[in-house]
């Protein structure tokens, strides 16, 4: 087991990796202080690990709620979220109940909202069952659901107690959901850590594999450069922007289509290559390098050609990112891996961006 720990002073909280975490009681005993548990899974991840993680929160003596929500980004909404809340209230849950967020990014990030918001805050330990969500969503403290408007602009800033990231659960993972969790690694690498990214390109093939080595590094370098960032910018306002790279684009992508019609995974690839494209029209970024990173994305199975929203709806959407700042898109780009800088762009690139890359 590897440990990456997220430092911010009293709120900080160990990130541990490694096969076979579900079931170890250990890890779980630390971080749960009252006498009761409230699982929040989803049908798809309640059959494969919820009663690993119920045998391994039996012999603590806690009185435990699972809460089974129904899968995918459509259901990350009010009524969903009403749902944690119910059973919260149902089960007479105090302030020193614990939440565990077992499952995607979508379970986790509702979890910590409801986390968040039930009494003004409990305690809730991540347990991430997606490449995606072990290597971005469950580490930094964003939660939250969406909006019919935009992605995720409801929600809180609010840290976990601990994030157990099991490299074994990945071995379940549809292929489609692995790439979305690729990219995110890609993302990674990309704005932070050319090296990485380098690893990353010679490594694509295995990561698609679902190698257990050349997976548990990746979520181990991903976690150690996420943690850092969120360390000296735990409320983005600043430097934690970085960590957007893709996301104006993907985000509008997603909100676009309808969410869970694309993955948000396959939208930030996609938005990786819009914005490369978008770094090279202005200078920032040679061709060389966003080639790269086309063809990375494109080996991780990631869509590179965006869909035809018209120019119109993109810029509509983007334009409720929460970079934006009356209106005016704030976009990541690249200037080289592992050097980012965030700008506006002049309207007349951005519609020859999306004229280049959507279809």
């Amino acid at each position: 087991m590897i440990t990456v720990n997220v430092e911010l002073g009293d709120r900080a909280y160990p990130i541990h990796i490694g096969t076979g975490l579900v079931g170890q009681t250990a890890l779980f005993a630390p971080h749960i202080a009252g006498q009761s548990v409230t699982v929040v899974t989803n049908t798809v991840v309640e059959p494969l690990y919820g009663e690993a993680l119920r045998s391994a929160l039996a012999p603590l003596g806690k009185s435990v709620t699972t809460v089974v929500l129904p899968d995918g980004e459509a259901h990350k909404d009010w009524a969903t979220l009403n749902r944690v809340f119910d059973a919260l209230l149902a089960a007479r849950a105090d302030r020193k109940t614990t939440l565990i967020a077992l499952g995607g990014g979508v379970t986790g990030d509702m979890t910590g909202f409801a986390a968040a918001c039930y009494m003004r805050g409990v305690p809730f330990i991540q347990v991430p069952t997606t490449l995606l969500a072990q290597v971005d969503s469950s580490v930094g403290g964003k939660t939250g659901i969406n909006h019919p408007l935009g992605k995720n602009m409801i929600g809180a800033f609010y840290q976990p107690q601990a994030v157990i990231a099991d490299i074994g659960a990945l071995s379940t993972l549809p292929a489609r959901e692995l790439a979305a969790g690729i990219a995110e690694v890609i993302k990674t690498g990309a704005i932070a850590d050319a090296a990485f990214f380098d690893w990353i390109e010679a490594n694509v093939e295995a990561l698609n594999r679902c190698d257990p080595e050349a997976l548990a590094h990746a979520v181990k370098r991903s976690c150690e450069i996420k943690a850092a960032v969120v360390a000296a910018d735990e409320r983005e306002g600043g430097l934690r922007a970085i960590l957007n790279f893709g996301h104006t684009f993907g985000h509008a992508i997603e909100a676009g289509l309808g969410y869970g019609e694309w993955l948000h995974g396959e939208a930030v690839g996609c938005g990786m290559v819009m914005a490369a494209d978008l770094s090279v029209r202005l200078s920032h970024l040679d061709e060389a390098s966003r080639r790269r990173l086309v063809d990375v994305v494109a080996a991780a199975k990631l869509p590179v050609r965006a869909p035809a929203l018209g120019a119109g709806r993109y810029v509509e959407l983007m334009q409720v990112d929460k970079k934006a700042e009356g209106g005016a898109i704030k976009f990541i780009l690249l200037k080289r891996f592992g050097d980012t800088l965030i700008t506006r762009a002049p309207d007349e690139a951005v519609q020859a961006t999306l004229a280049a890359t959507a279809t």
